[in-house]
This record gives structure tokens, sequence and C-alpha cells, in this order.
């Protein structure tokens, strides 16, 4: 896949089929989509082409926007060069973007910098800058600037019409078995160890306490999770379990991401770990006593394990 920077004062490309969108995860529904527009283009003897943004468009509209993100810019694109689309265009979302009729943008961008012969816009996409036109509107605007443009369709499944929002809505319900049957691969945070309070240690479940400051990703609810965590400069996936919350039996009020990796005793303080989600293992509880809370996490470990053991077993 190349990557291409959209520049004032590039060469147009070669003639394309496309498609634009934020396509935050790079789900289900948007492999759906690509799979579709690249045939289409192999078809017409065209490359195919993938049109984002390296910002989301609310936080330059927004000023107090905060993104809860599927995925990083880098992981985007590394998603995105996994479906084996010819190119992926990266806007650069600003002011001036923003003030782009949609005729416009389809005009200068489109087919002046992309050379977009063929465009398949999703189900419920919108561009320009009122947001107020639709697909007649942007068929109508296609035909007069020799554009073809195509509406795609949701992608179903399991009764599911998958989008970055429905993913979002399981994430925040904790559900992370149905956000991966949606992104097609388990959903993951990444972000550096630090200290914490040390609550686990004293109970024998040394953890990671994980600063995701500056990446912008959604955390899931609050709760106990089997995971798998990985640590920078391994590819080794080690089993873990994941508490998300604020610790209620210590009397806690903000939010923290504690990680016990099983069966490791490490020094880790400083490094960066991806932490992979596999399943919820129970919502995040008030204990009577720190006894009882290790007693639980004891419980918590074994069913971790039993959770991997049955995944293997699937396999």
């Amino acid at each position: 896949m190349k990557t291409i920077q959209i520049t004032k004062d590039m060469e147009p490309m070669n003639p394309c089929v496309a498609t634009i969108g934020f396509f935050d995860g790079v789900h289900r529904g948007h492999q759906y989509l690509i799979r579709k527009l690249i045939a289409d283009a192999r078809a017409e003897g065209m490359e195919s082409t993938v049109i984002t943004f390296d910002l989301h468009p609310r936080k330059v509209l927004q000023s107090d926007y905060q993104p809860r993100m599927l995925s990083t810019l880098s992981e985007k694109l590394l998603l995105l060069s996994k479906t084996s689309v010819d190119n992926t265009a990266l806007l650069h979302f600003d002011e001036e973007m923003a003030r782009m009729t949609a005729r416009e943008f389809m005009e200068q961008i489109l087919r002046d910098k992309l050379n977009v012969r063929k465009l398949y816009i999703g189900y419920d996409h919108r561009f320009g800058h009122d947001r107020k036109e639709g697909f007649d509107d942007y068929v109508r605007y296609g035909r007069e600037l020799g554009m073809e443009v195509v509406l795609s369709q949701a992608f179903e499944l399991n009764g599911v019409n998958v989008s970055s929002s429905v993913v979002r809505s399981f994430l925040e319900a904790g559900e992370v078995e149905m956000a991966e049957m949606c992104l097609g691969y388990p959903y993951t945070i990444v972000g550096k160890v630090v200290k914490g309070y040390q609550e686990g240690r004293k109970m024998g479940f040394p953890t990671a306490n994980l600063d995701t400051t500056g990446f912008d990703k959604l955390i899931p609810a609050p709760g106990v999770y089997a995971v798998k965590a990985r640590l920078e400069n391994s590819m080794e996936m080690k089993r873990a379990m994941m508490n998300i919350g604020v610790r209620p039996t210590f009397g806690g009020t903000e939010t923290t991401l504690e990680t016990y990796i099983l069966n490791f005793g490490e020094d880790i303080y400083g490094k960066m770990m991806l932490v992979s989600f596999a399943h919820r293992i129970r919502e995040e509880q008030r204990f009577p006593s720190a006894e009882a809370l290790r007693e639980q996490l004891e419980r918590d470990e074994k069913m971790v394990e039993e959770q991997f053991e049955k995944d293997l077993e699937r396999e």
C-alpha cells in the first residue's frame, strides 16, 4: 500500500476507484467495503484508493471535543495496509477544508488531486461544511464532474449493522467479545507502565498500572478482563488479567488500568505495553476487606486461565 499525503502542489494521481471516511478501527464493515472497492478497481483497470483523515474532523470543529477512538492514526494505517488496497490518501483536516462545500471538496480534492473516477460512499457518510447535503446531491455533483458516485450499503453481521459507533457501544458496555466480532480482531489499548498504589503487590498480585495519556483511545467499561499483554521489544502475547475501575475496596476515586501478568515477575516500569482484550470476567466490585478481594482475585486468575484454555480448544 502506498500512503499519499495530499498537498496543494501535488500532481494528479492515476485514475482510481475510491472511498472516503474516517475509518476508525477499520472494522469488518470497512473491510467489506474496501474488498468491493478493490475488486471493482481491478475490473475497471484502475487503482483502488482509500481516502481518510489524519485528525477526527470534530477535533477541528469543536475545540473541547475529547475523542474516544478505536484506533490511533498509525494503527489505522497499519490496518488499512492489510486490506491490499493500492493507495491510502491521507487528508489533513483543517479549518480551510472544513469551510469547503461538498461540491468544492469533490472538485478540488477528489477530482483535481486524487483523480477519482468512481466514488463509493458509506450509507451514513456526509461531507461538506454544513453536512446538509446527501447522497443524491453527491450523485448530481459527480455527474457534473465526470465522477460516478455509488452508495455502499451497511454490512450486517449476525443481525448487527457493523459501524464504529456500534463497536464503541459494545466496548462501553464491556462486551469485548462482541466488539471483536465486529472489528475482526481483538480490541487493544497501549500505554506506559507507571507506578500505581501497589495494593495488588501487597496481596500477591503485582500489577502494571497503565498510563494511556496521549493515545485518545476508548477505554472499555469498568470490570475485570481476561487480556493478553505485549511489552515493548517483544512479540510474545502473555496471558494476563486487567482491572479497569476506581479501586472501590480502597476508597479510590480515579479510574486506573491495572494489569496482572500471569506467571511473571520482571520490573517493567517505564516500558510501553499493549493490552488486547479477550473476555470480561466480572464487573468491578467493592469488597469488605483486602483479604476478601485477594480471595476473589485468586478465583479471577483461575477463570482467566480457563477462558484461555477454552480459546485454545476452539482454535
